[in-house]
C-alpha cells in the first residue's frame, strides 16, 4: 500500500511540473492573437515615421539649399544637383561649402531624392516619389517635396 500511495504521489508530481499539449497550443493562439492586433499597428507606425524622416531630411536640404544660394547667389542647377552642396562645382569662385556634414543620402525607402532647379513648385523641387519610388500614389505611396 504504501508503494501504491508513493507512485501516485510521484505521478502528481510530475504532471503538476510540466505542460501539456494543449495548454502549450492556447497559449501559441493567445500569442499569435497579440500578434496579429499589435503587427499591423506597429508597421503602420514604421510608415508614419518613414514620411516624418522624408520631411525632416528635405527640410535640411532645404536649408543646405539656401545657404548656397546665399554665398553664390543662386541655387545649384539640375545638372550639378545636390553634390555641389558637398564638392565645390568647377566654376563657382563663391562657394564656401560643404553645406552638409553628410553626403546626400536616399529617401527611407532606399530611392534617390529629385532635385529639379528651376522647379515646378518654386526656385527649386526636392522630390521623394514614396515607398514605391514612381511619381503619384497615395498613403506611403504618395510624393512628398519640399514645397509642402
Amino acid at each position: 500500500m504504501m508503494d501504491k500511495f508513493n507512485l501516485s504521489a510521484g505521478a502528481a508530481r510530475r504532471r503538476i511540473g510540466g505542460f501539456t499539449l494543449l495548454e502549450l497550443l492556447v497559449v501559441i493562439v493567445i500569442i499569435g492573437m497579440l500578434v496579429g492586433y499589435v503587427g499591423p499597428k506597429y508597421f503602420k507606425q514604421v510608415g508614419k515615421s518613414q514620411i516624418t524622416v522624408v520631411r525632416d531630411q528635405l527640410h535640411a536640404f532645404g536649408q543646405a539649399l539656401d545657404q548656397y544660394r546665399l554665398d553664390t547667389g543662386h541655387y545649384p542647377t539640375t545638372q550639378q544637383g545636390m553634390a555641389a552642396l558637398m564638392e565645390k562645382p568647377a566654376n563657382e569662385t563663391k562657394w564656401d561649402g560643404p553645406y552638409l556634414k553628410k553626403a546626400v543620402p536616399v529617401d527611407p525607402w532606399g530611392t534617390p531624392y529629385v532635385y529639379k532647379q528651376p522647379g515646378d513648385h518654386g526656385e527649386y523641387d526636392l522630390i521623394s516619389y514614396g515607398k514605391d519610388g514612381v511619381p503619384g500614389g497615395t498613403g506611403e505611396d504618395a510624393d512628398l517635396g519640399s514645397w509642402e
